[in-house]
């Protein structure tokens, strides 16, 4: 496998006519990370994802690549592969003749890139199928194989573009565990676009989070989850009540609130709704004052002293769970 590379990105802007689509991001990526880089539709994650593959052009700073500035560089010259949300796979060609088709573009000969796309398909687990066709593949080999052929290519960076959307719930639990394991095999950075906190808490060495083109917040996910740079990060990760106390705004886990039916220190509210998760009990709150709380009660807990819809409870927290929020990056 190539040699792991840092990844920089220095002031990257990216505009198309007058809208700014990444308003000059600075992110540095150490070699061998998984990243993801997580926020909703139109924060620019994308477009930052194609920027590093080549695929668009920097309107503005620098990409390197190591120690190379790869901004002029055309996407087979970069070190990067990307592997696509569709996947994109040929129809008429077989599984290994689709992980060896850019190979063929490079002008290797037949049979090295047979010897490197049955390696490829080899590392995913899927040379068996070497010589079936994509339809008589399921959705979780359809995409090992999509890996396998951004793989051969030998890449320093895998960039990945919402890989797990078109999965059903139970394979993407299963099929990112396998790129987590991949990504350590490999030892080379995985750079991963989603909108879905989860997979990102899940997979993530390292989240960026980003909001109208910009990097609200960057660090592991523990520090994302136990300290929100900002109330749009606090609200984004979820798991986050938002609120102002004593003129700040602040967050309180919704794990860390206590409710209980008696009265006693605490703030008075009234219970919307309970939704039982198994493992724990979702309580939606609102007090006289129109705040909106959310309390993740254990179900042991909860049904020791259960209460409904239309009760009055009281809602209190340890001061040292509160944390400080800016209003914007």
């Amino acid at each position: 496998m190539a040699r792991p590379a840092d990844l920089e990105l220095a002031s990257v802007t990216k505009s198309y006519g007058g809208t700014v689509a990444v308003d000059a991001i600075n992110l540095k990526i150490k070699a061998g990370t998984y990243c993801c880089l997580l926020g909703p539709s139109g924060c620019g994650k994308s477009s930052t994802l194609r920027m590093i593959a080549g695929h668009e052009a920097v309107s503005d700073g620098d990409i390197a690549l190591g120690n190379e500035i790869v901004n002029k560089l055309p996407p087979a010259k970069r070190g990067t592969a990307m592997m696509f949300q569709s996947y994109a796979l040929f129809p008429h060609l077989s599984v290994r003749d689709n992980v060896a088709f850019s190979l063929k573009m490079k002008g290797v000969g037949k049979v090295e890139r047979s010897i490197k796309a049955t390696e490829a398909l080899k590392l995913v687990d899927m040379e068996r199928y070497a010589e079936r066709l994509p339809s008589q593949l399921s959705g979780g080999q359809q995409q090992r194989v999509a890996l396998a052929r951004a793989l051969v290519t030998d890449p320093q960076i895998l960039l990945l573009d919402e890989p797990l959307s078109a999965l059903d719930p139970f394979l993407k639990i299963k099929v990112r565990a396998e790129l987590k394991r991949f990504q350590r095999e490999l030892g080379i950075s995985f750079i991963h676009v989603t909108h879905s906190q989860e997979e990102a808490m899940a997979l993530a060495d390292l989240i960026v989070i980003m909001n109208n083109g910009k990097i609200e917040q960057a660090g592991t996910p523990r520090e994302i989850f136990n300290a929100p740079a900002t109330e749009f990060v606090a609200r984004f990760i979820g798991g986050h009540n938002v609120m102002p106390i004593d003129g700040r705004m602040v967050s309180v886990r919704a794990d860390r609130l206590t409710v209980t039916a008696e009265g006693g220190e605490g703030v008075a509210a009234s219970v919307r709704e309970v939704e039982y998760q198994g493992t724990a009990v979702y309580v939606s709150l609102a007090t006289e004052a129109g705040l909106e709380m959310t309390a993740i009660v254990p179900e042991r807990a909860f049904y020791q002293r259960p209460f409904e819809t239309g009760d009055t409870v009281t809602v209190h927290w340890d001061p040292n769970d509160i944390h400080e929020l800016s209003a914007a990056s």
